[in-house]
């Protein structure tokens, strides 16, 4: 079977968890879901104890550690996405285990991974807790019997990224994005499921510019400049049994905001389509104001 991807923004797909939980809406129609269903089928044992009797994920999580060797056998660099069947921040996975990846990503430098969660909240605990770094060194040392010096984290090869679908989901994910550690940080707007604005995201006491990387009080009492921002948009509608549409000026909104921010934009695929009033593209907000800063 080859390692290669049909995604169209990457190269290799690097399954190194396998099962999830849905968490939101974005999750209805599972891709992955609906493939581990097939694997399975196809006498693929590693999908067999995450899916229930109906083909939906369980909610159950295995470390496939046999797999985490494959990047050193990938001699030109790749793009690679982490856990496209997966979620490698879903609740079960160990905290040494997510440091034995980071490891593995650090030695085998020569490609660039990206990894996508729709749980931004553990990325962010994890990451900033104070003994993954100590993890991941020890992790690094191993791998290396104590020769390896160097990389500092973030890793400069390593991407992180959220999914969104709509609004609320963009409100609550992305802000937790910027406030982690990262060499590039993205977002994938897929199943689009409605209109997002990347330039107003309320969180807590305060509004994000995720495009341009300032945020600033609801009061206006104070804003900061040059805080993180989001470096890559991936958009696309959603596809396959049952799929949801989305309306092209969704689309057209986020190339249009990536533009006018100088953000790279990957329009992925349309999907389904349907027809969307003016009104209630305008009203996605439910009224609020949308300027900046003053």
């Amino acid at each position: 079977m080859s390692d290669r991807s049909k995604i169209a923004w990457c190269d290799t797909t690097w399954n190194i968890t396998a099962g999830c939980r849905r968490v939101s809406a974005g999750c209805q129609n599972c891709y992955a879901e609906r493939m581990a269903a097939r694997l399975v089928a196809m006498g693929r044992r590693e999908y067999e104890d995450v899916l229930t009797s109906t083909g939906r994920w369980s909610g159950n999580v295995k470390l496939l550690e046999e797999r985490l060797s494959q990047p050193a056998h990938w001699k030109a660099p790749r793009r690679v996405f982490v856990d496209s069947m997966s979620d490698l921040f879903h609740e079960d996975v160990p905290v040494d285990f997510i440091a034995n990846v980071w490891a593995v990503m650090r030695l085998e430098d020569r490609h660039t991974y990206m990894i996508l969660t729709k749980r931004p909240e553990r990325m962010r605990q994890v990451l900033t807790g104070a003994d993954f770094e100590r993890e991941y060194r020890e992790a690094v040392d191993i791998l290396t019997e104590h020769t390896f010096t160097g990389g500092e984290l973030p890793l400069a090869n390593v991407w992180l990224g959220v999914s969104v679908e709509h609004q609320a989901t963009a409100d609550e994910r992305i802000p937790l994005l910027l406030d982690t550690p990262a060499a590039v940080r993205f977002v994938s707007a897929e199943p689009l499921l409605g209109p997002i604005d990347l330039t107003y995201l309320p969180c807590g006491d305060w509004n994000w510019d995720a495009m341009r990387g300032y945020h600033w009080k609801m009061d206006h009492s104070d804003y900061q400049m040059g805080t993180a921002k989001l470096n890559w948009v991936i958009c696309g509608g959603e596809s396959g049994p049952n799929a949801r549409p989305m309306h092209p000026d969704w689309g057209r909104s986020l190339r249009d905001q990536c533009q006018a921010a100088g953000v790279a934009y990957f329009f992925k695929q349309w999907g389904e389509f349907a027809e969307v009033s003016r009104e209630e593209a305008d009203g996605a907000r439910g009224g609020k104001n949308l300027g900046g800063p003053p």
